[in-house]
């Protein structure tokens, strides 16, 4: 359910809107509140072996973040998604970032777990929205291909499956085999 404003919501009416019912958490699209689905357990126990492969690697070197709104820009318009993880370094935090909210920058590293209903098209749409808003990598994670695809702003995106080794720039010594993150979350294999 999207919540339908007569005119379009701006990002400071956004903002304003009274939170929502129960465990619902609202993203930013085309100027209407859009419902973010909740994580199950396989999304949330993904985002936290995701999430400590980059806390050792960037440990020092910036902020790692679950579900946290980033305000950016998507088509001319105010967009404020929330990534499964974000990943902000030390150069490009804001000083003001600390104080409640979402991150006011575009963040270095931007991670979405596919979900249930969504599908692999969708989720690179939206890597191509946040690379155009200035985020400089998108991860997007495929859990029935246990795979990760990288999203870069200047080349083709790649995508990394079982014991491929997983390297990007953007993190010197960030080194792992993609098979490796499924295998810490305790994700089983899929029977056919």
């Amino acid at each position: 359910m999207i919540l339908q404003a007569k005119n379009q919501l701006t990002l400071q009416e956004f903002l304003n809107l009274p939170p929502g019912e129960g465990d619902v958490t609202y993203e930013l699209v085309d100027g209407q509140a859009s419902p973010k689905m909740s994580p199950k357990k396989f999304h949330s126990k993904l985002t936290r072996a995701l999430l400590n492969l980059i806390e050792q690697c960037c440990q020092g070197k910036g902020e790692v973040c679950p579900e946290l709104a980033v305000a950016l820009t998507r088509r001319g318009r105010d967009w404020m998604p929330i990534p499964d993880i974000l990943y902000i370094s030390n150069e490009r935090l804001p000083p003001d970032w600390e104080q409640e909210g979402a991150c006011s920058v575009p963040p270095d590293l931007v991670i979405e777990i596919i979900s249930p209903g969504q599908t692999f098209g969708q989720m690179a749409a939206k890597a191509k929205d946040y690379l155009d808003a200035k985020v400089l990598r998108v991860w997007v994670l495929d859990s029935k291909a246990r795979s990760i695809t990288v999203f870069y702003p200047d080349a083709a995106p790649q995508t990394y499956m079982g014991e491929e080794l997983l390297t990007d720039s953007l993190f010197e010594g960030l080194q792992f085999p993609v098979e490796q993150v499924f295998q810490k979350a305790k994700i089983p294999l899929a029977t056919e």
